[in-house]
């Protein structure tokens, strides 16, 4: 591998951007994409694909032998709420390989008893937040009902481009929030990639059954997503 496609490839991991390298087989040269850049129109199709799979390949074009090769930074969630749906999140986002943090400021809920190994902050979101910044890669679902918790990582995530957003609650408390956000000067196109109600609509009633709509909903997103334009779109 080049000593330029190396540093390139440690750069993005760096700042948790997706890579994907090119490699012509026929002569061995590379070159690397970043998410959120534009791409050579006769190889967009094979990266976005790459960046949306994250698995490697290889592929004939114009005559060419392509190796494709993805660097995907670890994909996250980061719950808002230490509630009864956040605890079952925690146990599936583990097996489906996603990181989780739990931030909740009500000590009486975030509890190490309750979560176990799972990161658990007890602290304000907009105090903690600034300090551990969201990126394309993290999922945010807010899940506490408390717009005094809740509005402000939904904010955040909305404006740095996480993948998804998603918030609890009826269409009516999101009519109320949609609102609040409006008034908190958040454009309206940002607010409409809000997943409200959240998760997958397949009648899920107890937290366990909420934990898994959701984890379905981020799986959807995060392989559906943009990776050449806004996340969260399709393409």
């Amino acid at each position: 591998m080049e000593r330029s496609t190396l540093q390139a490839i440690n750069a993005a991991r760096a700042a948790r951007r997706a890579a994907v390298v090119v490699t012509d087989l026929s002569d061995g040269a590379s070159q690397v994409f970043l998410e959120g850049a534009s791409f050579p129109r006769k190889w967009d199709s094979l990266i976005v694909d790459a960046l949306r799979s994250g698995r490697a390949g290889i592929a004939a074009v114009e005559g060419r032998s392509l190796f494709i090769n993805v660097h995907l930074p670890p994909p996250r969630i980061v719950a808002i709420g230490a509630v009864h749906i956040s605890q079952a999140l925690a146990e599936l986002a583990a097996v489906a390989g996603f990181d989780m943090t739990i931030i909740d400021p009500r000590t009486a809920f975030a509890t190490a008893e309750r979560f176990g190994a799972v990161e658990l902050l007890a602290e304000w979101p907009e105090d903690i937040l600034p300090s551990r910044p969201l990126d394309r890669y993290t999922a945010v679902a807010a899940l506490t009902h408390d717009p005094k918790i809740d509005d402000y990582p939904i904010r955040a995530a909305l404006e740095a481009g996480c993948f998804y957003v998603g918030a609890l609650g009826s269409r009516k408390t999101h009519a109320a929030r949609i609102e609040r956000l409006g008034h908190a000067g958040m454009p309206a196109e940002a607010i409409g990639r809000i997943k409200a109600p959240i998760g997958l609509d397949i009648g899920a009633a107890s937290p366990s059954e909420i934990a898994v709509a959701v984890l379905a909903e981020i799986i959807e997103s995060l392989r559906r997503r943009d990776p050449g334009g806004q996340a969260g779109g399709t393409r």
